[in-house]
């Protein structure tokens, strides 16, 4: 069954500058800042929510296609995706613009400053969902008009898709979030989101649980909670074998999300995969540098949640 991740794909540029932001921005010259940091690191990371999102799915033996929009300099992300037996039907060239890319540069106490140029994202409402035999879909974070398009597109398809807020929070206002929690079947939302969508709405995450299959609040080291018709499941958190980067975490969780929902599982036992997936991928540095068999992840998820691959 295939799994449609409607989302963004992206390079991420990180470096490493040695020394602390502080010590270089004076506040009585910041209405004149120029600076420049020596960054002797970097390093380039394939990212985006649907490239993370279906790097979680196929290594789990999901099938995802992603559906985004690239720009002219994609073919390295088109080759990756070949190489790991991803499809790219969904995905679109755009000519005349970049791959989006965000840059972030760190200092030693763990500041950012990041620039992000959206590029062929911008015009992801200009790619068309087809594709047969899909069984579940997502609409992820990528551009507003973009996320609309598609989630218009797979409900008129009766396509079950998760509405993912993440970072596109801030784009969403209260008529968008009533729109989009009226075409979705589940919402999956990080504990500072889901306050953020209260807010909003005026009504609370398990109120509107009512309206939806699902909605699933994840909550870092605490794990997670499932929100079925007004009632609230836990699912325990898990100890990860050490906390590297959390960059991607919640795309591998969706990954572990859709791979349960693809197979027939219950929401509890699709949601303890995600919560696996998710804990896994903080151990590494990166979006989709962490790598186990499904074998391996069977072991686990069996040993934490008792639950059956």
């Amino acid at each position: 069954m295939n799994v449609l991740v409607c989302g963004s794909v992206a390079f991420d540029t990180i470096t490493l500058f040695e020394g602390h932001f502080k010590d270089h921005i004076l506040p009585e010259h910041i209405k004149s800042l120029s600076v420049s940091f020596f960054v002797p690191t970097m390093r380039k990371e394939f990212g985006g929510c649907a490239g993370n999102i279906a790097y979680s799915l196929k290594m789990l033996g999901g099938n995802p296609i992603p559906v985004a929009t690239i720009g002219k300099d994609g073919g390295e992300y088109l080759q990756r995706f070949e190489q790991l037996g991803i499809n790219t039907e969904g995905l679109k060239i755009i000519p005349d613009a970049f791959t989006a890319q965000c840059h972030i540069t760190t200092d030693l106490d763990g500041n950012q400053f990041t620039a992000f140029h959206p590029g062929a994202m911008s015009s992801a409402h200009t790619n068309t969902i087809q594709a047969d035999n899909v069984g579940w879909a997502i609409v992820a974070p990528d551009s507003k008009e973009g996320m609309f398009t598609h989630a218009h597109s797979l409900h008129a398809k009766g396509i079950p898709f998760i509405f993912d807020l993440g970072q596109a929070m801030p784009l969403f206002d209260k008529n968008d979030l009533e729109t989009m929690l009226g075409l979705a079947q589940a919402m999956t939302v990080n504990d500072y989101e889901a306050t953020v969508v209260e807010q909003r709405l005026g009504r609370s995450v398990a109120e509107l649980s009512h309206y939806l299959e699902a909605i699933i609040v994840t909550k870092g080291a605490e794990g997670a909670s499932l929100y079925i018709k007004g009632e609230e499941t836990q699912i325990p958190p898990l100890k990860a074998e050490k906390v590297c980067d959390p960059t991607g975490c919640g795309d591998a969780h969706r990954g572990g999300l859709l791979y349960g929902l693809s197979q027939g599982w219950p929401w509890y036992e699709s949601a303890c995969l995600a919560s696996l997936m998710g804990t896994l991928k903080i151990a590494v540095q990166g979006p989709q540098n962490y790598h186990y068999s499904r074998e391996e992840i069977a072991q686990k998820l069996k040993a934490a949640y008792g639950v059956e691959m």
